[in-house]
């Protein structure tokens, strides 16, 4: 039978109460561990919503230590050529928050950032974030208020960073898909549009 969960009464009696630590883990402000992380971390999920509430989730990545920290509370992400679509930094001029999740490959703790954001155009600091020659064209600056770890369970029930049980090729290709779901070319010439564009857009 099912049983939702409306109050925080309900959930506590489910998920328990969390332990002193992992409560006061929390900081408003980047310690030196913080940056270290943030320094090998080659890969973010940056989490938005727009005024009605809807949610997305956005993945962004470069190089290690792609974020610049420019201070104890205040980090930026690049913004590199892509889709267009822009449908976090759409919800960030509509309600400026986000939360983010910072990973380092074969690690399973997690690094979380949360607080107000502001979409920049140009800064003093975009050429500290050029890759292969070219700054961004644009960075999401996030003023810190809430930076903590998470633990690694996830990953570990997961095993995502197990090369054994990785199985990429049991699912279709990019273009495969977006033929599959309308689109009004040939598989071939999805697969040479989706090649090229990759090629050509990643700076």
């Amino acid at each position: 039978m099912r049983r939702d969960v409306s109050t925080v009464e309900e959930l506590r009696a489910i998920v328990g109460e969390p332990a002193e630590l992992v409560v006061k883990k929390v900081s408003p402000k980047l310690a030196p561990i913080h940056r270290d992380w943030l320094a090998h971390s080659p890969l973010c999920f940056v989490a938005t919503t727009d005024a009605g509430g809807n949610i997305d989730v956005s993945p962004k990545g470069d190089p290690p230590g792609f974020v610049h920290v420019i201070d104890d509370t205040t980090i930026a992400i690049p913004e590199r050529p892509g889709n267009k679509r822009v449908d976090g930094y759409l919800n960030v001029l509509q309600r400026p928050r986000v939360g983010t999740l910072f990973l380092v490959p074969g690690r399973g703790d997690t690094l979380r950032i949360n607080g107000g954001a502001t979409v920049v155009a140009d800064a003093d600091y975009f050429d500290t974030m050029a890759v292969a020659g070219k700054r961004p064209i644009l960075a999401l600056e996030i003023a810190i208020e809430e930076v903590f770890f998470h633990c690694a369970k996830a990953f570990l029930r997961s095993d995502a960073w197990k090369p054994e049980t990785w199985r990429p090729e049991a699912l279709p290709s990019v273009a495969q898909m977006v033929k599959a779901m309308g689109a009004g070319l040939s598989a071939a010439q999805l697969e040479q549009f989706t090649e090229e564009n990759m090629r050509t857009q990643l700076y």
